[in-house]
């Protein structure tokens, strides 16, 4: 099963103005009428939602897939209710730090080495690593098994060598 990056949210809340604990609250009440998989779309400018969204994601087995800058400093995050199936990974890759394309280049050797059917466990930070590794995937003889954010602006791409 493939995943894509740009689920559409099956439901919106704008919790704009709320301090913490207020958007975590907001999006927990949303999910419960959601089915897994669907998606959350939660706009909030409260400056601790973001580490404490990933937390609260983690321990009640949800997944924030994506986050997005919005207007008036606004961050939108994407909540999928329940996560994808749990993926194991043959090699581990970890390239916060590095520009793109570094962490592209590094895992396409690392790949070059590895067995069809091995899966590699992708982590970046690069700002533009998350459209990247879409389209490489897609141009390539990779699948994109499940991508997801690891918070602090790092994403975790699992990649299967077809």
């Amino acid at each position: 099963m493939t995943y894509s990056l740009t689920s559409e949210p099956a439901a919106m809340v704008d919790l704009t103005g709320l301090t913490c604990p207020g958007p975590i609250l907001g999006a927990r009440e949303i999910l419960e009428g959601l089915r897994d998989g669907q998606v959350l779309l939660l706009l909030s400018d409260c400056p601790g939602t973001r580490d404490d969204l990933f937390s609260w994601a983690r321990q009640t087995n949800n997944e924030v897939i994506h986050t997005e800058p919005r207007d008036r400093g606004a961050t939108g995050y994407y909540v999928r209710k329940g996560r994808s199936g749990t993926v194991a990974a043959h090699v581990r890759l970890d390239m916060r730090g590095v520009s793109c394309p570094g962490p592209i280049l590094e895992a396409r050797q690392l790949l070059k080495g590895m067995k069809s059917g091995e899966v590699l466990k992708l982590v970046s930070d690069c700002p533009g690593v998350r459209d990247d590794v879409a389209g490489w995937a897609e141009a390539t003889h990779l699948e994109l098994v499940s991508a997801s954010g690891a918070g602090n602006g790092a994403y975790e791409f699992y990649l299967r060598k077809l």
